[in-house]
């Protein structure tokens, strides 16, 4: 994952309500299995491979804890984690990425369900008192620039 997607997701987190932090974490799995997936198919040691398998197995460790249990979907969810965690587990073994497939082909299935959710989700941001970011084209010179709110007080007691 390159600095400037990790710079896109800290920023995205901040603004985001509960289904859109799902939805980073589904974005966020597939970014660290390309990169594992990358750096196997360019030759690079497998420690590579293996770091970006344990930091994608991270984020399906944090989806599974996020579960809420009292609906029925979230066992069925379970175990569609534990199959990945599994299969992933499997690559990690092998030194290959081909159980990896199967992986990417289930988690981009859940992550456009959720987008779908999030779009529907209207609730508020969960992290309150963060500095709003906006964005926007710059006069004639076509690059994306991006300001912060000076906001003095952000919650806190001064």
């Amino acid at each position: 994952m390159t600095d400037q997607m990790k710079k896109n997701f800290t920023v995205r987190i901040t603004q985001a309500n509960k289904s859109e932090l799902i939805v980073i974490l589904y974005e966020m799995y597939l970014a660290y299995l390309d990169d594992a997936r990358q750096a196997l198919e360019t030759g690079q040691n497998r420690a590579g491979f293996r770091e970006g398998i344990r930091k994608a197995g991270s984020c399906v460790r944090e989806l599974m804890q996020s579960l809420d249990h009292r609906y029925a979907v979230a066992g069925q969810l379970f175990r569609l984690y534990a199959y990945v965690m599994k299969e992933m587990s499997r690559a990690d073994a092998r030194g290959s990425a081909e159980p990896l497939v199967i992986c990417r082909k289930v988690m981009t299935e859940l992550l456009e369900a959720y987008r779908e959710v999030s779009r529907q989700d209207d609730s508020a941001p969960i992290m309150e008192h963060t500095q709003t970011v906006y964005a926007g084209l710059t006069y004639g010179k076509g690059e994306l620039t991006e300001s912060l709110s000076h906001e003095r007080n952000r919650g806190f007691l001064v």
